[in-house]
């Protein structure tokens, strides 16, 4: 099955697909991790985009549900050099193949990813086709592409879930919430309430929690309405917690601003320093807007920085009982430096 990735730009790469045989459209990306493909494609925060993986082999230990981020794929489409036909793992269930298929996600495979990953880091990210069509078919649709802006509603939950522990009582926003998120609070112990995105701050108060962490997510957090206000009605009357989007949500909240990064930060190898203790961590990042250092109002202080391009990582308020992360601590995939941040606010709460 041949395909096509065609670019905003006209650039068109011809290669092979697998996965579905249809034609989609998102935000070109890449990540830059050497494994975590399944955790990647699970994401809810790459929800919309079509991910390009930099490293050559992909797909090589297969997919098993241990290594999952949610129920199912998120992405809208793979790219990769090569994918493996024939893995080899004791926890391999299934192919990438087969598992791209059972979801309806194409892939294209056999192109340059390094020219494709380099025009990304000159051009920004952009508009893509993944297509199996007639290419003067699908530029029309290409053109008329928007990336949804209700992306947030499209990967929350409908519902609200509790996962019982003796611990503290936290409350989880689901912006796009990672499970690796909710194992972490799940291994310290914690009684966890997960709320939809649109959850209203009076009802997260009746719930009497001792803290509400506001999760990762996708889309652009300026967007993302309703839970920014929540945020204003919270904050200062619960110790708020914020990773990712939520820490992009949360300063807007707090009357920072935010923009869009060039073609973001994603992979498993982002080097953060903790600004009080200048000890650096590698961190795992999936974010294509940061907080903008020159906006921060009264109370916020910057906790993190970005090694490589000095953007914020993290910032905290001691006013308003605020910590926030724009890196995973939770990991999966990547590194597991950070877990110490989810013990030190649950420890924090209980001081």
């Amino acid at each position: 099955m041949y395909a096509k990735l065609i670019l905003e730009d006209g650039t068109v790469l011809e290669g092979k697909g697998f996965g579905a045989d249809t034609t989609v459209c998102g935000e070109l990306v890449f990540n830059t991790g050497m494994t975590g493909y399944t955790e990647i494609l699970t994401d809810p925060s790459y929800a919309g985009q079509v991910v390009t993986m930099t490293y050559p082999l992909i797909g090589n230990y297969g997919i098993n549900d241990e290594d999952m981020e949610s129920s199912c794929i998120r992405v809208s489409g793979f790219v990769v050099k090569e994918y493996s036909v024939n893995p080899n793992h004791w926890q391999c269930e299934k192919d990438i193949d087969t598992y791209l298929k059972e979801n309806n996600i194409p892939g294209i495979y056999d192109i340059d990813t390094r020219m494709l990953t380099k025009k990304i880091r000159e051009k920004g990210t952009m508009k893509c086709i993944i297509t199996t069509e007639n290419v003067d078919r699908v530029l029309e649709k290409l053109n008329d592409y928007r990336f949804p802006s209700n992306i947030v509603e499209q990967v929350s939950r409908k519902d609200i879930k509790h996962i019982e522990g003796s611990g503290k009582k936290i409350g989880v926003v689901d912006l796009g919430v990672k499970s690796g998120i909710i194992d972490q609070l799940a291994s310290l112990d914690c009684d966890i309430y997960i709320f939809p995105y649109d959850i209203s701050s009076k009802k997260i108060i009746e719930y009497d929690l001792d803290g509400v962490l506001f999760s990762n997510g996708p889309g652009d957090p300026k967007e993302a309405n309703i839970p920014i206000e929540t945020v204003k009605e919270i904050i200062g009357k619960l110790p708020v917690f914020g990773i990712c989007l939520g820490h992009q949500i949360i300063a807007l909240a707090l009357g920072a601003d935010t923009y869009k990064l060039k073609f973001g930060h994603r992979g498993s190898n982002h080097p953060v320093m903790n600004i009080n203790t200048g000890k650096v961590f590698i961190s795992s990042q999936n974010h294509g807007y940061a907080v903008k250092e020159s906006s921060f109002t009264k109370n916020m202080e910057k906790t993190f920085i970005n090694v490589n391009d000095n953007t914020i990582e993290g910032f905290s308020s001691s006013y308003y009982n605020i910590e926030t992360v724009q890196f995973h601590p939770e990991e999966g995939p990547g590194p597991e430096d950070c877990h110490y941040i989810f013990r030190d606010w649950i420890k924090a709460i209980n001081m």
